[in-house]
Order: C-alpha cells, then structure tokens, then sequence
C-alpha cells in the first residue's frame, strides 16, 4: 500500500477530574489528508465524507482513497470524517444535521468549530471542485415509478445545485455531472443501480439546499457537487459507485492516480472488512482486527492509563469508558480491551524466533506465521510468556518448542482461534508483543500496512468518554 502523504490531524478528547467533578471537553475533530503536490494553477479536488454518519458508503469511499490511493499528478485534499462524533454515533447528527448548518449557525452550536474549519477550507484558492459523498434513500428517478424509485429519492444521483454557475473552471456543472452518471453507468452491477442527475434548482426557492455544503460552495465561486449511493445497497456497493465517480472527477480535472486494488465490490469487501489493524506502544503491538474477538482481556497499558495508537484509516479512533478502551472503526464498535496496567521498558532488540525449523529475526509487533511449531530464543533478563499456553515447570517460556493444540484456544486474540499473543517483560515491566499466526488466510495482508506504511502516519491520542 502506498499512502502517499497522509496527513493525520490529531484527535483527541481531554477528561478533566475537578474534586470529584467529571469535566470533560470534546474534541472529535476530522482530518484533513493532502495527497499529491499543489500546482501554481490551483486545481486541488476536495473530497468529503461523513457529515452525516449514518451513511458510511461515502465516508468509507473518502477513507479508502485517503488510504489506498496515490496520486502521482496533480492535488486531492480528502476529509473522510467530516463529522467524527456523528459516524462514532452512526447517527445523521447527534446536535442536528450538520448538511443544514452552512448557512447560519450559532456560535454554542457544538458543530460550530468544524462548520467554521471545513467552510475554509471550501474556500482556499487551491480548491477547485468540492465533491461531497452521500448515501441517499431508494433510488432517483425523474418520473415517478414507486415509492423506492421516484423524484424525491436520492440514491444513485449525481446532486448539482444549478446547471452552470459563472467560474473560470468547471463551471459547467451539468455537463459534468453528466458526463460522471455516464461513466458509472457503464461499470454498473444491475441496471436498477444506474445514475442519473439531479438538479435541485437551490436558489430558486429551495430554502433546504440553501443551508448545504455544497450551496456554500457554489455561493462562493466553487463548483461543487454531492455524489449519493443509494441506501439499498449494502456498503461495498455504495463505496464502488462512490470511488467510480470519484475516478471520473479526478479524471476530468487532469489528475492522475494509481490505486493499489482491482476496483470491484468483491475486492472492496476484502479491504473494508479484512485490511484493518491497530497498533500501540510505538509499534510494539500490532492488532489485525478483520476477526478480532469481542473481548481482549489483561490488555497492556500504560500505569496512567494513556494509550497512543496508530490506526490504519481515519474511520478509528479509541474511546475509553470508565475501565475498558473500545476500539471504534466506522459505525462499528470492533473490540473492548480490558486493561492490564504496566510500567514500559523501551527495548529496540529484534527477537529471535526458530519458526518450524527455521530461525527468523523479527521486530516486536511483527505477526509469525506458523504451520507446526515455534520456539522463541532466550533472551537475557527478558521473560517471555505465551497468552494461553499452560507450563507449570517454569515461568519463562522461552527456549520451549510449542505447538498450536498446547495453546488454548479462548486466548486467541480472533474469533477463529488461530493468532495467539507471545508477551515480553523486563521484570514486571511490559517489553511489547508478537502475534502467532497458525492461520495461512492472514498472510497476503499481515504486512501490507505496518512493516512499511505506519511511519506516515501520525499518533492519535487516546479519546475519554463517559457515554457514547
């Protein structure tokens, strides 16, 4: 994978304890991600995601373009989680619809910050078009059908708030809006999912539309458009149609990229439900979470109970209630860490491992894969203990040959049983972690993003909240 230049803005939410007094300030504020080089000409396309965060087609889209594409000419800005707290919430908008905030809005509004921060940039001179991603109820069409398909759906439509509008670039809104439902439609899983244009006509009365993103952006000299997939379709295919017409818009605007994917549902499936991991403790623990269990129990944390961790996509995120971290990804609560609270040693030695014969040396936090046996090499004043693996002769259990059927399997980290903690302590300070893998299905995507990928992307800080 290639990430380009991922810029991550930090994320966070200070918890305040005032004599007795919980205080606390929230902070889910969205990233803002720049990819590619801004020219002189200023043509930069921004893409948006997640307003409302009941419609994770879009924000996933915006994510996986953040993630899995490179843009090798040309500039895309992308905010994948427009409204953070609204897709942590999976609701439209936790302080109402943010979509109807652009026009007016009071400074106690709890959007107000990320209304005042996204309408600048909207508004920068390197932006050019601003697209931003829905998912819409049934599917549009111009004349009335039924009740699923009719004028007033919106899924599967390319939104123009007006048919031309008087800019130097792309000011023929119609026509591209045209020529992007043309494009999807030639790629389309089932003829009912084709697009087609709708004009909403905003500033001839439409007192709804005059409160959008979009209308702010068209009210201030930028060409903007919304790009619906309809609700009826499960989430890989609404992220398709949305990276199809995103393709075509950076097609039209002279920027080229290269994904790393077979642009198909299938294979969007796999990196939405499969090509997710966390990782802590600068590395030294790294959790695939395609399978990850509901429940990781005696979790290592830090004696202040803090946690920095590196997500894989800007849809994750770590919120804490009372004693358990849970980890976020999108809508979707993954897993619960319950914590086991340690001092750290910093211990920059890779580990010795003899891997069904053969000897390996790998980082802390690398993920083995295994097919009889393992036996990590001793190393001094270092105690190794395999999560799972009962040996009553002696606490450290290095240097011992274990197989999978001596693990037991409720200690496995995944649902299926095969990926199995090895832990390492100074004394009783925590060292970090590899995972063994007895399963084959892991190994095409085990690296495909930290070995190489996570430095480019920047710590976020743990978030606290009492309810979420």
């Amino acid at each position: 994978m290639n990430l380009g230049i991922l810029k991550l803005f930090r994320l966070s939410l200070l918890f305040v304890l005032i004599q007795g007094l919980n205080a606390s300030i929230q902070s889910f504020d969205f990233d803002l991600i720049k990819k590619g080089k801004t020219s002189k000409i200023n043509n930069t396309l921004l893409i948006i995601g997640g307003i409302q965060g009941d419609e994770p087609g879009g924000f996933t889209a915006a994510s996986l373009v953040s993630t899995h594409y490179e843009i090798t000419k040309g500039s895309v800005w992308i905010v994948p989680n427009l409204n953070f707290y609204s897709i942590i919430k999976k609701s439209r908008g936790p302080f109402g619809d943010m979509n109807r905030k652009f026009a007016k809005l009071d400074r106690k509004d709890p959007d107000y910050n990320s209304i005042q921060r996204i309408k600048n940039y909207i508004k920068a001179p390197e932006v050019k078009i601003v697209l931003n991603l829905h998912d819409g109820s049934g599917f549009y069409r111009k004349k009335y059908i039924d009740n699923m398909h009719s004028p007033y759906r919106w899924g599967q439509s390319s939104i123009i708030d007006q048919s031309k509008l008087n800019v130097d670039k792309y000011g023929n809104l119609l026509e591209i809006s045209n020529l992007v439902c043309s494009h999807v439609n030639k790629f389309l899983i089932r003829q009912r999912d084709k697009y087609s244009v709708k004009n909403t006509h905003t500033r001839h009365g439409n007192a709804e539309m005059e409160k959008t993103l979009t209308y702010f952006a068209i009210s201030n000299g930028k060409a903007a458009f919304g790009n619906e997939a309809s609700k009826t379709l499960p989430l890989n295919e609404r992220t398709y149609y949305h990276l199809l017409a995103l393709e075509k818009y950076m097609n039209l605007m002279g920027i080229e990229y290269k994904r790393n994917f077979n642009l198909t549902p299938k294979v969007i499936k796999h990196l939405i439900t499969n090509d997710i991991y966390i990782s802590f403790h600068d590395g030294n623990i790294r959790l695939p979470l395609a399978k990850i269990r509901k429940l990781l129990k005696y979790f290592p944390i830090k004696k202040d109970g803090t946690l920095e961790f590196i997500p894989s996509n800007p849809l994750m995120t770590i919120i804490k209630n009372k004693n358990v971290y849970t980890i976020h990804y999108g809508n979707n609560k993954l897993a619960n860490l319950s914590p086991d609270y340690l001092d750290m040693y910093e211990f920059k030695q890779n580990i010795q491992i003899k891997v069904d014969g053969v000897y390996k040396d790998v980082e802390l936090g690398s993920i083995i894969d295994v097919s009889r046996n393992f036996i990590i090499s001793p190393i001094k004043n270092l105690r190794v203990n395999v999560i799972g693996y009962i040996n009553k002769k002696q606490k450290n259990e290095s240097g011992l040959k274990i197989t999978k059927k001596e693990i037991i399997k409720r200690y496995s980290i995944d649902k299926h049983g095969k990926i199995f903690r090895v832990e390492f302590y100074k004394k009783k300070k925590f060292v970090g972690m590899l995972l063994i893998n007895f399963s084959s299905k892991l190994k095409s995507i085990k690296k495909l993003l930290f070995n190489t990928q996570v430095k480019k992307l920047v710590k976020k800080n743990l978030m606290h909240k009492d309810e979420v």
